[in-house]
């Protein structure tokens, strides 16, 4: 059975929908979806609902990143945090505007659902952003740091490649997996436009929210596919540029 996961997505159902339908799996296929389904783009609400209803056909995983987390409050609680609202909040707002009462109780429950992180029968561990505990994403203490941290990724970025897992000095968090899996912070920053792997981490936010794709990667074989420049599929919009 084939397992894939799936980058930051930002509104872009176009580009989504193109991605699924180039990669054109079997069936069976499990499908991991790290997070940020929304704000960015202006389809946040129609991809919720694409992602609803193509979970009821195949095998999903769905991850909570956080913009669903600033988008739920929205809708939960009417919170709008202006930074969230100039980060594609805003787009959010104009796109679930547009659903019913009866819609809107749906991609509550979807929210209410998503899950922090996955770890599969191979020890792989699959989060949105990344983790701080040195015993690993179940034991923060906080548990949202999974989906807003940037230091698992800013410091296998910057290690010595040289370093050996002997070293005393080799990060823990990376022994605890055989692999991890993320999004969160766009690989185009470092000059890739395509996932970007240093030690046992890979990077599989390839920019959507700005100039980049959607990408997705098989997690054994490492095969890619990936969506055209999501912003070439929106050419009357900004998104988060």
């Amino acid at each position: 059975m084939k397992t894939v996961v799936i980058g930051d997505i930002h509104g872009g159902l176009k580009a989504l929908k193109q991605l699924i339908e180039r990669a054109n799996l079997p069936a069976g296929t499990k499908y991991i979806f790290v997070g940020d389904y929304v704000d960015g783009w202006s389809q946040s609400a129609e991809v919720v609902s694409y992602l609803i209803e193509f979970s009821e056909e195949n095998n999903c995983i769905f991850l909570r990143g956080n913009h669903e987390e600033l988008l739920y409050k929205y809708l939960k609680f009417g919170e709008s945090n202006p930074i969230w609202l100039s980060q594609g909040g805003e787009s959010s707002i104009r796109s679930y505007s547009k659903i019913s009462k009866g819609e809107k109780e749906e991609h509550l429950h979807f929210f209410e659902n998503l899950i922090n992180y996955h770890i599969d029968s191979e020890n792989r561990l699959f989060v949105h952003a990344g983790f701080m505990n040195q015993h690993g994403p179940q034991h923060e203490y906080y548990p949202n740091l999974v989906y807003w941290d940037r230091t698992l990724w800013e410091m296998v970025c910057a290690m010595d490649t040289t370093i050996s897992e002997e070293d005393d000095k080799y990060p823990k968090r990376l022994k605890l997996f055989k692999e991890i899996y993320i999004g969160h912070t766009p690989v185009t920053r470092v000059g890739f436009d395509k996932p970007a792997n240093f030690a046992n981490v890979w990077n599989v936010d390839t920019g959507a929210a700005f100039k980049g794709k959607i990408s997705m990667l098989d997690v054994n074989s490492k095969e890619i596919w990936q969506s055209e420049l999501v912003y070439l599929l929106y050419p009357n919009e900004k998104g988060r540029n």
